[in-house]
């Protein structure tokens, strides 16, 4: 079985690659990138994967017999006719199964919310497919909050509008662990799982963080208008937009889901005690 994975050169992507080579070794492991040079360090075979170029996919995904999709990271009216190319490509060259990374969140009344129904187009595509299929809905990644904590410790507290709203929270190993059983295990088929740890408050994000880094973070709730407004004044207009969006959406609940990490996984998720303790003996 060969087994190619898309976007290889991000973070995720690699991630995936990584979890898959002790599966199944690395001759059976395929990286694509839209810029193949940056996935060279994989040390698998790379080929071109550009979203856009439909001819490229089909030479590329020839011998392929199942693809993990990750979720294009371009407007959301964009993705979803670049997630058609791919399946399209796949289709055509005799690919037998689909595995994508959607998301979890609000599908209406947030700024994030377009890009959320962006992604359940491209689940229903996947399943329209007439293909094999499995898909992910990733819980947030807790990493950019650990990545922040050198600007969580200027400002002395961790602000943003998701209030009292718990977050399934994730990391990207725990993700690329799942996603590499959902690729090589045909139980899987036909199923769409929730894919995060035990969801947390911010105050509980705040404890841990603190717990792990000798911080003493408060966590201060703010309006999703002052919050947008604070994300805007630093990131800009459109990304400062979309975050305040994701927030919101914990806020109202959308984040706080059923995990169904561990059917898919073959473990549990690790817990965020095990975690943040890592994290302080890495220090």
């Amino acid at each position: 079985m060969k087994i190619a994975v898309t976007a290889a050169s991000g973070q995720l992507g690699g991630a995936i690659v990584n979890a898959l080579v002790p599966l199944i070794s690395k001759e059976n492991v395929v990286a694509l990138a839209r810029t193949p040079e940056k996935a060279k360090y994989l040390g698998v075979e790379v080929r071109r994967g550009d979203y856009e170029n439909r001819a490229e996919l089909q030479d590329s995904l020839h011998s392929i017999d199942t693809l993990l999709i990750v979720s294009g990271m371009d407007a959301p009216d964009k993705r979803i006719d670049q997630h058609r190319n791919v399946i399209s490509a796949a289709k055509e060259v005799g690919v037998k199964k689909i595995v994508y990374t959607s998301v979890q969140g609000a599908e209406q009344g947030t700024a994030f919310s377009p890009v959320i129904q962006s992604n359940r187009q491209t689940e229903q595509d996947v399943r329209e497919s007439g293909l094999d299929w499995v898909i992910g809905r990733n819980g947030i990644y807790i990493e950019p909050d650990i990545e922040y904590v050198e600007s969580y410790k200027k400002l002395g507290v961790i602000v943003n509008c998701a209030g009292n709203g718990k977050c399934g929270y994730t990391t990207r190993d725990e993700l690329a662990h799942a996603y590499a059983k959902m690729l090589t295990e045909d139980k899987h088929n036909a199923q769409t799982y929730n894919l995060n740890g035990e969801p947390l408050s911010q105050y509980q994000l705040a404890d841990f963080i603190n717990m792990a880094f000798d911080t003493q973070l408060e966590y201060q709730p703010m309006s999703v208008e002052e919050y947008r407004e604070d994300r805007i004044a630093e990131l800009g207009e459109f990304i400062g937009t979309v975050i305040a969006g994701i927030y919101q959406g914990i806020s109202e609940g959308k984040a706080d889901n059923p995990s169904h990490y561990e059917q898919a996984a073959g473990r549990p998720h690790i817990s965020w005690t095990d975690y943040f303790n890592a994290l302080k003996e890495s220090r």
